[in-house]
């Protein structure tokens, strides 16, 4: 292989295959399993290292590229190319500037839990308002590489909305399945309004899939859910990201929110390929928090007989309401591999989370304060310790879901009184009369004073 090759390896038995040869839903056709890309410079790759790439010049040359005017060096998953060549010329990337995406500190949420360090690194700040655009970047501009005039996906919301503006983008027509009533109407309203054909499915995500799966058999249409491994190379650069904002320091904990389980498969990939590369010495912790109404991999992960189990998913975390991920082995690997661990969340849990992240200015999903959820849980049972680094990777913004967040500050969701109260602040309904308003403004002053 050239130092721009890459091929495809069989997470279940290592078999390795060319790119072309691949099956149109990305299984090996003996094991079922998904792939990974693999390079010439990879932990697993068989070829020699002599040309891996130089970790101190490409630190140099990243930093450089922050400065340049052209859209891929402006992008935050194409600005690392060199640690993502799939593709045959790096003028074929379809960008949006994604990436680049802050990492912000939480001091209240810090004191609150006792923490030294609380960091949040906000996927939600991408084109399209999650972490989706990270990988479709990555995946799309390989579907129009090689050719390909129709892309698709079944989805909860927001790889919908990421699939569908790159494709408008790259000039592409798009197919979107979802399940009907099963999405916020934020997401539901981008794909729409970047023209993707939209079908709404009378059955959950997991029955999107298998429709899916057999269209993508039957026509020349290039599948982008997460099974597709390019979207793993893009969503593994917030990795590389979150070490350069830290000035190549490592995080000790990283917190991921668990649905379909790619983003933590592809953010292990990320650090472990750094430390191969001696960019790092170590890799963090990784942990992935799920919703307990979707929770395979939570129980996957404490039951004795290591046996997935998919269930019937029901959480108003929208964007984690899947019962059958498909990337359950990978992340498992992941967790196991970095020492980290597998929690869950209530919806009460989730909601408090939701409005504690709020209450830092920062807003996000209900999916994404999972993350704070399960950080809760993982610090009162000892597996985070206050002294570490601990980043919570927030998946999606806040205007996702605007319906969650009204129904949590009127009082419309079961989230127990007491915790949740302090950060309840439903809008006050006054008569347009002068005494009457500042009467009842000086009232709630001399409470909060």
């Amino acid at each position: 292989m050239t130092s721009r090759s890459h091929q495809l390896r069989c997470i279940g038995d290592g078999e390795r295959i060319i790119p072309d040869a691949v099956s149109s839903d990305f299984r090996d056709r003996t094991t079922g399993e998904l792939y990974e890309v693999e390079y010439p410079w990879s932990e697993s790759s068989a070829e020699p290292a002599a040309n891996r790439p130089n970790a101190q010049a490409l630190r140099h040359l990243w930093a450089e590229r922050r400065d340049s005017t052209l859209p891929i060096d402006q992008s935050g998953v194409w600005r690392y190319r060199e640690l993502l060549p799939i593709l045959k010329d790096d003028h074929h990337a379809v960008t949006l500037r994604e990436g680049n995406t802050p990492l912000y500190d939480l001091p209240r949420t810090a004191r609150l839990l006792g923490l030294d360090f609380l960091l949040a690194k906000h996927q939600g700040m991408n084109p399209t308002g999650s972490f989706k655009d990270t990988g479709m970047t990555a995946a799309l501009s390989v579907a129009a590489e090689r050719g390909f005039q129709w892309v698709a996906c079944a989805s909860t919301g927001n790889t919908s909305a990421a699939m569908a503006a790159y494709a408008a983008r790259a000039g592409l027509r798009a197919i979107v399945f979802i399940p009907e009533g099963k999405i916020a109407w934020g997401k539901l309203s981008q794909s729409m309004d970047y023209g993707a054909l939209t079908v709404q499915l009378q059955t959950d995500f997991d029955g999107c899939v298998k429709m899916l799966a057999e269209l993508v058999r039957r026509h020349p249409i290039y599948l982008l859910n997460s099974v597709n491994p390019y979207r793993l190379e893009g969503q593994k650069t917030p990795a590389i990201e979150m070490c350069e904002q830290l000035d190549w320091q490592v995080p000790d904990h990283v917190i991921v929110p668990g649905g379909n389980l790619a983003n933590g498969s592809a953010l292990g990939k990320g650090f472990g390929e750094l430390k191969h590369l001696g960019f790092i010495d170590r890799v963090p912790k990784i942990s992935v928090i799920q919703a307990e109404g979707a929770n395979p991999l939570f129980q996957w992960f404490t039951n004795a007989e290591k046996l997935l189990q998919p269930v019937t998913a029901d959480t108003r975390a929208t964007a984690i309401r899947i019962g059958n991920p498909a990337s359950w082995r990978k992340a498992a690997r992941v967790i196991e591999a970095t020492g980290g661990w597998c929690e869950q969340a209530s919806e009460q849990e989730i909601a408090v989370a939701k409005a504690q992240i709020g209450a830092e200015g920062i807003g996000c999903e209900p999916a994404s304060a999972v993350t704070l959820a399960g950080l809760k849980k993982l610090h009162a049972q000892g597996r985070v310790q206050p002294g570490e680094r601990v980043v919570l990777l927030l998946t999606g913004h806040t205007l996702k879901d605007p319906e969650y967040t009204i129904d949590f500050h009127k009082n419309l969701l079961a989230t127990g009184v007491d915790e949740a109260e302090p950060y309840r602040k439903p809008p006050m309904v006054l008569p347009a009369d002068e005494a009457t308003v500042l009467r009842a403004l000086e009232a709630e002053m001399a409470v909060t004073a």
